[in-house]
């Protein structure tokens, strides 16, 4: 199903960039800006089995990114000037916002030279947890767990599942169905799961973690650096809709106590994980508005508008997906209003 999806996706990006139907779009367009997303910033290709090669981009292409929307004619501003100018009247020029989620080590050696090359603001979203050393990057260890097997015993409901994945595409396949299985698991059965898996297999979560996100000094290089705003992404990076109210407000205003702690200022800004509608809804975005945040992003796709002044809780952003990294596909990516109908 998300084979055939990205198919779609590629075919439509590659005809609205044939057609240059994406000029037209973007000058009758009633959009104000747009947030991107980014997580990984990797020079290497993927290996054949990467279900979250999604996730990264190469430094030459977010370097292009960055150029090519600003000659498209989009501002790029951190979040907080974003979010005043979708509350301001005024026409101003069109704004483009670069986020980050959940501060991969990555960020540090291949993104932060290219936006300070390119002195291009940014927001780093970071769930603390992860950054203690202490969380689960569980889609990842997923992924890894499974490309290092040719099989693999998963329990549930007390009985074994046996998964024969010598090949590429059965792993991709074993790793589809868990992914979706975890989703819908409540978040302490999707981390016993994860947990499980990595006794079984002999593999250390702990370090995993601690090899993938920066730690306290490193992301302090970060947010020392004036292009920087920090957000916060929760404590333990949990699907904030699966748990009590009580524990998702507990999981953003813990989180933004830490950051505090650490940095001195209290973060204004929220990505909700993963970030779906499935992820974080109405009640979510409350507990964002009674915490006090400025504002709070989804991976909802879609571009910004004047009535997104009424919903800073929830304001979409588009993927730089690393699946979609052909340089024409730019030209698309700053057409917002293609967005905001993949979002509906």
């Amino acid at each position: 199903m998300a084979a055939l999806r990205y198919a779609a996706i590629r075919g439509m990006f590659e005809l609205l960039w044939a057609s240059r139907l994406t000029a037209l779009l973007r000058a009758t367009s009633r959009a104000r800006g747009i947030i991107f997303t980014l997580h990984r910033v990797l020079p290497d290709d993927p290996a054949d089995f990467s279900p979250n090669a999604i996730l990264q981009v190469k430094p030459d292409f977010l370097e292009y990114a960055i150029r090519k929307i600003r000659a498209l004619g989009f501002e790029i501003v951190d979040i907080g000037e974003a979010v005043r100018r979708v509350e301001s009247e005024f026409p101003e020029k069109r704004f483009a916002v670069f986020t980050f989620d959940d501060a991969y080590r990555d960020n540090l050696k291949y993104a932060l030279p290219i936006l300070r090359r390119e002195q291009c603001p940014f927001t780093l979203y970071v769930p603390t947890a992860l950054v203690d050393g202490v969380g689960e990057v569980w889609w990842q260890a997923l992924e890894d767990i499974i490309a290092q097997q040719r099989g693999l015993a998963v329990e549930e409901n007390g009985e074994t599942q046996i998964l024969t994945i010598p090949t590429a595409p059965q792993k991709q396949a074993a790793y589809v169905m868990l992914y979706a299985r975890m989703r819908r698991m409540p978040e302490t059965d999707r981390v016993e799961l994860i947990r499980d898996l990595a006794r079984k297999y002999g593999f250390d979560l702990a370090a995993h973690c601690r090899s993938l996100i920066m730690d306290w000094p490193e992301l302090r290089t970060f947010a020392t650096d004036q292009l920087c705003t920090i957000g916060a992404h929760t404590v333990h990076h949990y699907e904030l809709a699966k748990l009590s109210a009580e524990q998702a407000t507990s999981e953003i205003e813990q989180s933004l106590k830490v950051l505090e702690a650490q940095f001195g200022k209290r973060p204004l800004h929220l990505s909700y994980p993963i970030g779906g509608k499935s992820s974080a809804g109405p009640r979510e975005y409350q507990i964002a508005r009674d915490l006090g945040l400025r504002s709070a992003v989804t991976t909802i796709p879609g571009g910004l508008y004047r009535h997104h002044r009424n919903s800073l809780m929830a304001l979409p952003r588009v993927s730089l997906n690393g699946s979609f990294q052909a340089k024409r596909y730019v030209d698309v990516y700053g057409s917002p209003d293609v967005f905001t109908l993949l979002g509906r």
